[in-house]
């Protein structure tokens, strides 16, 4: 009993999207169609794969254990269709980057779309869990990520090696001051990063480590509505030097003894690392970096 290509199609959009209808969208389908094909699927071989309500769809068991096989065939199958298109001159093709600050590879971005404009190439933000959990799940072609991995299965390329420094906005207290200490920062109200975010990861532990206290005065995601939350004045903020930017609204305050640095690491898995796409983007941001 053969297993209908399409019928796997369906099964791994829905799969992947949590959702018939965004599935649908994906693969330029109507709804109805999608759902024809996974219950096709699912009574040719007397199965269930997805528990369904009125809200959500959610993999059963069974169904978890197809998606692994899906996410393996589907990237071998793109590997094909890469390899038989024109890859040598890079003329079609996309590639997906799941990183938890965009900043940090947009120069390298911007230079390869130009280099390779028939290139699709999409960014997807998210913390560094997020990152590596949609680079482990074949979501993604490249993660880049606020801390070091140490996993056989990456191939991993640090790019930066920042100190964190505090920000605060023009009407604090602080708005003069060149500089802070970590003692500055204790029991002060601070606007901290979601669950999951190095950045607060890493205060915690530096703060931790001397005795201080951290006092959350509110807990925001991402760092757009951290930057925000600190300009109308509810607390200090804490970010990677490399990541304050430019922002006539706030002050950045090194933190003198603050010992702990923000690393950023692009990685890839290694079995997809000789694919042509991600091989060049690896090469062009290797030819960026500075000797030594």
């Amino acid at each position: 009993m053969s297993v209908s290509h399409a019928q796997l199609k369906a099964f791994h959009a829905v799969a992947v999207h949590g959702s018939f209808t965004r599935a649908a969208e994906r693969l330029f389908l109507t709804q109805p169609a999608i759902s024809d094909q996974v219950r096709k699927l699912e009574e040719r071989f007397g199965v269930l794969l997805f528990h369904r309500n009125k809200r959500s769809v959610r993999l059963t068991d069974l169904g978890e254990r197809l998606l692994g096989v899906t996410q393996r065939l589907f990237v071998i199958e793109a590997e094909a269709q890469e390899l038989l298109m024109d890859s040598r001159a890079l003329q079609t093709g996309s590639l997906i980057l799941a990183v938890d600050a965009p900043v940090h590879v947009l120069p390298q971005i911007a230079r390869f779309c130009e280099r390779y404009p028939g290139i699709t190439v999409k960014i997807e933000t998210g913390n560094t869990d997020e990152s590596l959990h949609r680079l482990f799940n074949y979501q993604a072609d490249l993660a880049l990520l606020g801390r070091a991995v140490s996993d056989e299965r990456l191939l991993s390329l640090m790019l930066r090696n920042d100190p964190m420094v505090a920000f605060v906005a023009h009407s604090h207290p602080w708005a003069k001051r060149e500089s802070i200490c970590l003692a500055d920062l204790d029991d002060t109200p601070l606007v901290l990063r979601e669950q999951g975010s190095v950045t607060r990861q890493t205060l915690e532990e530096e703060m931790s480590q001397a005795g201080l206290r951290i006092r959350p005065a509110i807990e925001v995601e991402g760092r757009e509505a951290a930057r925000e939350a600190v300009v109308v004045g509810i607390g200090v903020g804490v970010v990677s030097a490399a990541e304050f930017g430019a922002d006539s609204r706030v002050c950045a305050l090194p933190i003198v003894d603050c010992q702990r640095r923000l690393t950023e690491t692009l990685v890839c898995l290694r079995e997809q690392s000789s694919r042509r796409i991600v091989a060049t983007f690896l090469d062009m941001v290797r030819a960026t970096m500075p000797v030594g």
